[in-house]
């Protein structure tokens, strides 16, 4: 989420890609106003009074969140309550500006993400459009991952069945009707997953 005084810088613009040149006036511009810049995926530029500026590079772990538009109410409640642990989770309808091309947006933001959660319901399993193809995408992404490790875990909002192709090979967390049981377990296996990753040099 943009916190006040913040801006966040949309990689592309109308449809095209700026030039690094456009990209660093447009950084300086929003600076010399006084504001944040932050740049999904890598971090923000944050003035610093009389020195100019100092840059604080991302370290929250990023959870991209699959999901259709009826159910935007409990994904965004989702999305608060891994903020407040510490994640940094790709909502589209925080992170997407007017504007940018919004599918290859998405298709970026889950191949840079650490892991996402697939939020099936009920209003999702038969509807057909762009949570398919984030699934699908992710699925792709997924085989780019050591086997034992996890990338995309599925949720159940309510009695849905998950479809076969995923339920055969990755465990879902239902998410009702004890909504706090299930958040507690989905910060487990995420937590699980990164001590076991190396720490960066």
């Amino acid at each position: 989420m943009t916190k006040k005084g913040e801006k966040r810088l949309a990689v592309v613009v109308n449809g095209n890609t700026p030039s690094a040149r456009q990209v660093a006036r447009i950084v300086r511009e929003c600076l010399e106003e006084g504001k944040s810049v932050l740049i999904d995926g890598l971090g923000a530029f944050r003035p610093n009074g009389k020195r100019g500026y100092h840059f604080v590079a991302r370290s929250a772990p990023s959870v991209f969140l699959a999901y259709v538009r009826e159910d935007t109410r409990q994904v965004e409640r989702l999305c608060d309550a891994l903020e407040e642990r510490g994640f940094d989770p790709w909502f589209d309808r925080r992170k997407l500006l007017p504007g940018q091309n919004w599918p290859r947006s998405i298709e970026d933001a889950l191949e840079a993400t650490d892991f996402v959660i697939a939020c099936f319901s009920r209003n999702s399993v038969s509807k057909k459009g762009g949570f398919q193809a984030e699934i699908r995408y992710a699925l792709d992404c997924a085989r780019r991952v050591p086997l034992d490790d996890v990338f995309l875990i599925p949720v159940r909002l309510d009695a849905c069945s998950v479809p076969a192709t995923i339920r055969r090979e990755i465990q879902y967390i239902d998410l009702f009707p004890d909504w706090d049981r299930g958040f507690r377990r989905i910060v487990t296996i995420l937590t699980r997953q990164l001590r076991k990753q190396p720490i960066p040099a």
